[in-house]
């Protein structure tokens, strides 16, 4: 079932980098191993040994579970007395890593720079907390979706209305094809609902989304990849299903959701078709229609619109 490119343990060294701070902001640390899940390629936190890591320079996710979690999961594979740097702008939960860190039982010097709080300070002999913050922050089974998902994935804990609206319009599709911006495989699960489709390829830049699709798309015609859809290799596709994204760290970014209009028609094969649900603010109608041959706006409702386009 599992053939998304997420590897073992590989790192190779041990200081420890976690998503993107701003180097004028923080010095960062030269070859050191990235651990975020939203980078490709990248280690994964949750299979480093236990105290193994010299040095963690992480920004911190904004969501509290999210952020807890990772926090967790990066002290406990510190060496005792390494050095970690804890970094988040001030309204997107560094007001909030204090009071985390302390419970955590670490002592930190506090500083502000460029609308970020940074804690800095040395991994303590004894952690308290850590079991708890990985059990709210890791994969469950989320009982009102029926599917697996975790704190941090797009719409993690219910269905994003954009998504249900374009599960409700989908036709029965056929062929090959490929979900952009899969998330946990919801959208992907009801496009297989239709026996015609002999193939489809769950898309996402998030480990964590590409690992509940796993477990939530027990579809023998199911492919997951993790990457980045800027560069995924992918052709000749009958269909492309997506609920285009429109922010990148956390920052609206209409060129994103522009880009993922374009890849969809450089993905299709000719007579391919790209169902996609967006929200109503953004003008995609400009893309959209000098990069497909055909494009019908299938609905407009409730903040958001529906788009078939045909190669």
């Amino acid at each position: 079932m599992s053939d998304a490119l997420i590897p073992t343990d590989n790192s190779t060294g041990t200081i420890a980098l976690y998503g993107a701070p701003p180097a004028d902001v923080v010095d960062l640390p030269a070859g050191a191993t990235q651990f975020s899940p939203l980078k490709p390629g990248a280690s994964v936190l949750e299979q480093q040994a236990e105290a193994s890591l010299d040095e963690l320079v992480m920004l911190a996710p904004p969501g509290t579970l999210e952020r807890r979690y990772v926090i967790a999961l990066s002290l406990r594979a510190l060496k005792v007395g390494a050095p970690f740097t804890i970094l988040a702008p001030k309204d997107r939960g560094g007001t909030r890593l204090r009071k985390e860190l302390q419970a955590f039982g670490c002592d930190f010097e506090e500083t502000s720079r460029a609308h970020h709080r940074i804690c800095a300070g040395l991994r303590p002999q004894s952690l308290t907390g850590i079991d708890e913050a990985l059990a709210e922050g890791g994969p469950r089974l989320i009982d009102e979706l029926g599917l697996w998902s975790q704190p941090g994935v797009f719409s993690w804990d219910r269905l994003d209305p954009g998504t249900a609206m374009l599960i409700e319009r989908l036709p029965a599709l056929r062929g090959r094809g490929a979900d952009f911006g899969c998330g946990i495989g919801i959208l992907a699960h009801a496009v297989l609902t239709s026996p015609q489709v002999t193939e489809i390829h769950l898309v996402d830049i998030d480990r964590r989304a590409i690992e509940c699709a796993q477990h939530n798309v027990a579809d023998p015609r199911a492919r997951f990849l993790w990457a980045d859809i800027r560069s995924a290799e992918l052709a000749d596709l009958d269909f492309v299903v997506m609920n285009a994204p429109f922010h990148d760290a956390g920052a609206e970014d209409k060129k994103l959701a522009q880009t993922f209009v374009q890849r969809a028609a450089r993905c299709l094969s000719k007579g391919g078709v790209c169902f996609m649900v967006a929200n109503r603010h953004l003008p995609y109608e400009a893309i959209l229609t000098p990069t497909f041959k055909r494009t019908e706006l299938v609905i407009e409702t409730g903040g958001y619109k529906i788009y078939e386009a045909h190669t």
